[in-house]
């Protein structure tokens, strides 16, 4: 095989893995912008008010409160946030206001 009948088949496949290249990253779209990402759009209680639920759960259930696991919240209006939290599981919801205050706790 000649050089050139040797450079010919060698740069045919490597320009169809170019162009596939080039195709298969048209199909990809950008990432959405932050301010219409879900994660975003939900406000979730502070850290030190999710433990205050779990501890407040732990202690109306009488159960150990290493056992307590916050799984989601949410802010319901600008002073009160929604805790889920898995107690053993059992589902509870607390209700929390912003300066600590345990509202409710609920079977979930």
């Amino acid at each position: 095989m000649s050089t050139r009948q040797y450079a010919l088949r060698r740069s045919v496949p490597l320009a169809a893995i170019g162009s596939l290249a080039a195709i298969l990253s048209a199909c990809v779209s950008a990432p959405p912008a932050p301010e219409q990402m879900s994660r975003t759009k939900v406000e979730t209680a502070p850290a030190d008010l999710q433990l205050l639920c779990s501890n407040a759960v732990a202690k109306a259930n009488d159960v150990d409160a290493t056992k307590i696991l916050p799984v989601s919240s949410s802010k319901l209006d600008s002073n009160t946030y929604q805790v889920e939290v898995d107690a053993s599981s059992k589902k509870t919801s607390c209700i929390v206001d912003a300066e600590g205050n345990v509202k409710s706790i609920q079977p979930a």
